[in-house]
């Protein structure tokens, strides 16, 4: 029987998604579920809606326990197989808050803020600490356990576990697994999905699509291409940034248009105002969602509560697919963050790359990809820049890593000066108090 803890279980919707997936997997559902949080109402409600989905699904055959605040920590992760992290340090409120107002006082506005950009450096190195400390943790008692990690920034908190502490993981996103799908539903090519084959490549929220072929192997690309341009030239749609990559550097990407457009120098201009329109971008988008995923969330709880009823099917995320792998010993490939080591030749050893994984019951084998198209990589590296500085603040602690890490952002750097990006540094450290304390 394995035992499946879950950091962050306050993240409802996410934790139903990823436990009541292994309630829907054979060799899972006798599981023991460790629940964790620090905030005590929204685990309780996590709780009380995984019991539900344990009755209605699963026979109540897995065993479910809560563990709340620092202090139950370890005994939260004591003796833990997999260890799933989903967390959000310093919350919608304040820090989203104050990661979207404090640059906007600059000039700088942001789409999603947290992957990229001062957003994602800040989240990362407000995220970085707790994550060492659930290291430090698992080190002492649960040493063997595979840490499957949620939270962004990805390629921030990925490559800090790999390269800084010896737990093995991985990180996860679910853009990998849905991003042809989606490109060819949107350019009406539906009857290309059925058997197609494909290669994605590159780091998180900016994996390339490099190959996609029907099921008689014939390349789509090039009516991909035609289609994009057509459609970026006659319709105004959400889209509208991954597809201009497609007419520039001549490939789609993972992630989504709205993250895509803050990731680059390109995009968001004072300059030029009028490409927010031409591109159709949701300025100060992710403080939007949080709103209503809060105000929606109430909804959601209240009529699960009142009636019990809630049920579950399996989801394409990886984290019960990867736990059966391990667990019965049978052969998965997934798209995973890992070290690079030479996985894509012409990008940085020590960046965090995602490329094709093999689980196994041995665990995880990062298979490799050869060399990125050089605009790629290009593209790419303006990202592992910013990585890898900020992963070496949070490991140094010292602010000068944080200015620099700020001032390689191609975003960032497009808009700002020198001296306005470290004063918006300095007044993002100060805002956010406590939770950046280590960076004083």
């Amino acid at each position: 029987m394995a035992k499946i803890t879950f950091m962050g279980a306050g993240s409802t919707v996410f934790a139903r998604n990823v436990l009541g997936d292994c309630m829907c997997t054979p060799s899972l559902r006798e599981s023991e579920i460790a629940l964790y949080d620090i905030d005590g109402k929204r685990l309780e409600e996590s709780r009380i809606i995984l019991d539900a989905i344990n009755k209605n699904v699963n026979e109540g055959r897995a065993k479910i326990s809560t563990y709340l605040g620092v202090e139950n920590r370890k005994e939260a992760l004591r003796g833990a197989n997999f260890v799933v992290d989903a967390i959000q340090v310093g919350l919608y409120d304040p820090c989203t808050i104050i990661d979207f107002e404090v640059p906007k006082k600059f000039g700088l506005r942001q789409t999603i803020a947290d992957t990229l950009g001062i957003g994602g450096i800040m989240r990362g190195l407000r995220t970085i600490p707790v994550l060492q400390d659930f290291a430090d943790d698992m080190a002492e008692v649960c040493p063997d356990a595979l840490f499957l990690n949620y939270t962004n920034p990805m390629g921030i908190l990925a490559g800090y576990m790999q390269r800084y502490t010896p737990i093995k993981t991985i990180g996860l996103c679910h853009s990998v697994q849905v991003c042809s799908e989606g490109l060819l539903k949107s350019l009406g090519m539906e009857d290309k999905l059925e058997g197609r084959k494909e290669l994605i490549a590159g780091i998180n929220h900016m994996g390339w699509l490099l190959k996609i072929q029907d099921k008689d192997g014939n390349d789509l690309y090039p009516e991909i291409r035609r289609r994009a341009a057509e459609k970026n030239a006659t319709e105004k749609h959400t889209d509208m940034v991954r597809f201009e990559y497609i007419n520039r550097l001549g490939y789609y990407c993972t992630e989504s248009s709205e993250h895509n457009a803050e990731y680059n120098c390109f995009f968001i201009k004072p300059n030029y105002p009028e490409l927010i329109d031409r591109y159709n971008i949701p300025l100060d988008e992710y403080p939007r969602r949080c709103i209503a995923q809060i105000a929606g969330w109430e909804k959601e709880r209240d009529d699960i509560l009142n009636d019990g009823k809630i049920t579950h099917e399996r989801s394409h995320e990886y984290a019960s697919y990867i736990m059966e792998a391990v667990t019965e010993s049978k052969a998965l490939q997934i798209g995973g963050n890992v070290i690079n080591n030479g996985c894509i030749e012409n990008l940085p050893a020590d960046a965090c790359v995602e490329v094709p994984c093999l689980i196994n019951g041995n665990g995880i084998h990062p298979c490799h990809v050869g060399r990125l198209p050089v605009q790629l990589a290009a593209m790419n590296m303006t990202n592992i820049n910013v990585q890898l500085l900020t992963i070496e603040a949070a490991r140094t602690r010292k602010r000068e890593a944080i200015y620099q890490a700020a001032m390689l952002d191609p975003h960032t750097a497009a808009q700002l000066s020198i001296d306005d990006i470290v004063k918006m540094c300095d007044e993002l450290i100060d805002a956010h108090g406590d939770y950046m304390k280590m960076y004083k």
